[in-house]
């Protein structure tokens, strides 16, 4: 093997070989294995990124005029939405609240295409209740309390969404980040409007029995993976949460929802906040690195649509294979994102 392939671990010669042990441990973002004594996250991928983005909050210097529009965004009580493009810190806006504030782990709702309002507010499982109720014992009366399907067992099939848990009545807010919104169809911006208009909602499943539950109240699941009471069949927010509502520009948004919003607009990232986002996911030596890798980049995001993530997979893989085509390497990496007309 010749000295400019020494960093690859396949080489398409079609021979066997126990190069793998060669791999270098995956990036921080891509480690699965931390699953095994991370916290509790549903599916370890919170967990993955937690460490990142609580370093990334710790090292996250605001603006002047970001600053400000955070705080009327508190003062007011009303959602946030940060505009910019890709990689410009807006999720990382929401964890530096958090963090700084006390507020607990910010909950996510990630924004795609088939995306309802119901996603974000609650799921009720209705078939695996009538499945509970068919696998029980023949002749057990359903409606008996405790038995599977009955009255006082609804909570256990209701699981809210991540704004849904939000509004969860409590002392503090919580911090919500609703990631990506431009990416929604066109209704659900406008269907946003009155849950963060009102503050609350109603959960049907459990306002048309809730004469039947003990005091009025079912325990439901929440997104994070604890449970809450729900009274009367609705949820009701004490204190609003922090609600920041992220977008890359790729759609406009309806008046209605702009008026109820404080609008905050990134630049793209300069030098300094680029090198503080790759200081938090690899640390201090690749940051000093990847300067030049940085300043590339910069200077082609001036021209090009390219995100701060491919940058990140650049640094991160020209250090720990230490490619002899390092340059070239990460200009593959770095693929722009918008088409050349």
């Amino acid at each position: 093997m010749t000295e400019s392939s020494e960093w690859l671990i396949y080489r398409g010669a079609g021979e066997p070989h126990d190069g793998l042990d060669r791999l270098p441990a995956p990036p921080p973002w891509r480690d699965f294995a931390s699953r095994d004594t991370a916290g509790a996250g549903a599916d370890g991928s919170e967990d993955r990124r937690l460490g990142a983005h609580r370093h990334l909050a710790e090292l996250h210097r605001p603006g002047a005029e970001e600053l400000e529009m955070i705080n009327a965004a508190l003062y007011l009580r009303r959602p946030l939405l940060v505009t910019g493009s890709p990689g410009a810190g807006k999720s990382t806006l929401a964890h530096s609240v958090a963090y700084e504030l006390g507020l607990g782990n910010v909950l996510r709702w990630p924004i795609v295409s088939r995306s309802t309002l119901q996603d974000g507010l609650y799921h009720y499982d209705a078939i695996a209740r009538l499945q509970d109720v068919q696998i029980a014992a023949p002749g057990a009366d359903p409606a008996a309390p405790g038995a599977p399907g009955s009255v006082e067992g609804i909570g256990s099939y209701i699981r809210l969404g991540p704004l849904g848990t939000a509004l969860l009545p409590s002392d503090t807010p919580r911090v919500l980040l609703i990631d990506e919104l431009d990416k929604s169809d066109i209704d659900l911006p406008n269907d946003l409007l009155n849950v963060l208009e009102e503050g609350e909602f109603a959960i049907p499943e459990l306002e048309r029995v809730a004469d039947r539950l003990p005091g009025g109240e079912a325990e439901v699941l929440t997104a994070d993976g604890s449970k809450a009471r729900v009274r009367d069949g609705r949820v009701r927010c004490r204190a609003f949460p922090f609600v920041v509502l992220t977008s890359n520009g790729e759609r406009d948004f309806p008046a209605p929802l702009m008026r109820r919003c404080i609008h905050l607009e990134l630049g793209r990232p300069d030098h300094k906040r680029l090198a503080t986002f790759v200081r938090a996911h690899l640390g201090d030596e690749a940051a000093r690195a990847g300067d030049d890798l940085i300043t590339h980049f910069l200077e082609r995001s001036r021209s090009e649509l390219v995100a701060a993530d491919q940058l990140l997979n650049a640094i991160y893989l020209t250090d720990a294979a230490a490619p002899p085509s390092r340059d070239r390497l990460a200009d593959l990496l770095i693929q722009r994102l918008d088409r050349p007309r």
